[in-house]
């Protein structure tokens, strides 16, 4: 699944999508004063918007690539024990899905880290001079969800809907 981003101009989404979509949507309407972020990692990116609506879509093509899929497989080498290697041989799958199985698995407890990161460097970009910034990351990241979005009150709804969204809250 394609990564998606999120543009903002004076508190207000723009537009919202794929690279491609998002750098298509702010060239047509010529929008020049944004900020975009990625929704996963809550990082601002820069688009190159210039040359007009046709350089952006030459520049930014929507279309899937042909051919098979990369799935993103990196074959590398892993040093265990005998007793690993023995008890790895009795899963299901194999060695490499018992270890893709325990990867994931151990990951998924940093989701909610990775989501309050996101969100804490959305709002650090888009709204640390807001009122009430600095008492909402101190909510966000103690886990008070209540809390966070009741400093946010006062903010554009934009911004503060997409915080919450990125923060899983």
């Amino acid at each position: 699944m394609s990564e998606t981003y999120t543009a903002f101009s004076n508190g207000l989404i723009v537009a919202r999508g794929t690279r491609a979509q998002v750098a298509r949507r702010l060239a047509e309407d010529g929008e020049t004063s944004v900020l975009i972020f990625s929704d996963e990692t809550g990082r601002e990116i820069d688009l190159d918007l210039s040359g007009g609506a046709v350089a952006v879509a030459t520049r930014y093509p929507d279309a899937p690539a042909r051919g098979r899929p990369k799935l993103g497989v990196v074959a590398r080498e892993v040093t265990l024990l005998p007793r690993h290697w023995d008890w790895l041989a009795t899963q299901r799958g194999g060695a490499s899905a018992a270890l893709r199985r325990l990867v994931e698995e151990a990951s998924r407890g940093d989701e909610a880290v990775l989501r309050r990161d996101a969100a804490y460097r959305f709002c650090s970009a888009i709204a640390g001079d807001l009122p009430g910034f600095e008492e909402a990351m101190r909510d966000l990241y103690a886990g008070r969800a209540k809390d966070f979005r009741a400093r946010m009150a006062d903010w554009p709804d934009d911004i503060r809907t997409h915080a919450v969204r990125l923060a899983g809250l």
